[in-house]
């Protein structure tokens, strides 16, 4: 592996990607981002921190190619388009295939892919088109590593989502039992996994990980929020019915999640890889508090 030559950084202006961008950055390695507009205020952070930017579109596999070109490694996260109503999993396929496609013709040595965790059949939600990108890493030939993880709880700052982030009167509603442990990580984690992958690829080669590091029951991580932001948080599980009416495929994981008990990521495991896990606590003292806080308006109590 030829250490002096970039990272190609896909997805480097949303939250995975711009995570282990700047997560390489900081442990010394050169970063190629992909982004689509190198004006814009994502692009000239981490241009700033010391990123390339390559400009480049995942429907366009001639910009694919030269993009690739002259990089050691892809961390692949290709964009997807999803609603209520279904995930565009065929265009993530293609997508993710076309990057695997042109980093074996431009010479790459290694792809770390993040997917999503699993808790059953592919038909669940979101999971079809991650497998297949999945398969077509296993057969290319070059050293790959899979991380699949589990909700973030950068979800808590989500807006306009059916489920998930925090709505006026300080509801968080979800699909999940209000009762059992729900499994999380907070994005910079995805970063240190991906970056121990691409440090190590001979070791990392071939390995799938269900990245997690919290488990928490959504009702105390509710209380734990509004500890540490003053305000009243509380969770509210969506029934059956109404994660049926927002779209089938809601539907169907609300019912698998209560058939298979949802993630399984093995967390002690994970620590011993990585001992700085990340608490729903360390994320809200490290600036998920005061992101709350700005997602929802209002300002921490005086004392």
């Amino acid at each position: 592996m030829t250490s002096a030559l970039p990272v190609l950084i896909t997805g480097a202006t949303g939250k995975q990607g711009g995570a282990t961008a700047r997560r390489l950055l900081t442990e010394g390695h050169r970063v190629r981002a992909l982004v689509r507009d190198t004006d814009s205020p994502a692009a000239r952070a981490l241009a700033a921190l010391g990123a390339e930017l390559a400009v480049g579109d995942f429907d366009d596999p001639a910009s694919l190619r030269a993009a690739t070109t002259g990089t050691r490694a892809v961390f692949l996260v290709p964009p997807a388009d999803y609603s209520a109503k279904g995930w565009g999993e065929d265009t993530e396929a293609r997508r993710g295939i076309a990057m695997i496609d042109a980093a074996r013709a431009t010479g790459v040595e290694q792809i770390v892919f993040t997917g999503v965790a699993t808790m059953g059949a592919a038909e669940s939600w979101g999971q079809q088109g991650k497998r297949q990108i999945e398969e077509a890493l296993a057969a290319v030939g070059l050293r790959y590593t899979v991380l699949r993880p589990v909700r973030f709880m950068e979800n808590y700052l989500l807006h306009d989502s059916p489920v998930d982030g925090i709505r006026e009167g300080g509801e968080h509603r979800h699909l999940f039992p209000a009762d059992r442990p729900l499994q999380m990580i907070a994005v910079d984690d995805i970063a240190a996994f991906a970056a121990l992958a691409f440090a190590d690829p001979d070791t990392w080669h071939a390995r799938i990980l269900e990245l997690a590091g919290e488990a928490i029951t959504p009702v105390e991580a509710a209380a734990t929020i509004s500890a540490a932001i003053g305000h009243p948080i509380h969770y509210r599980e969506v029934t059956e019915d109404e994660a049926d009416a927002i779209g089938p495929q809601l539907g169907n994981t609300w019912r698998l999640i209560r058939e298979t008990g949802g993630w399984h990521a093995d967390l002690p495991a994970l620590r011993s890889l990585h001992p700085g896990l990340t608490s729903l606590r360390d994320w809200l003292a490290r600036g998920g508090t005061q992101r709350i806080l700005e997602r929802i308006g209002a300002q921490a109590p005086a004392n």
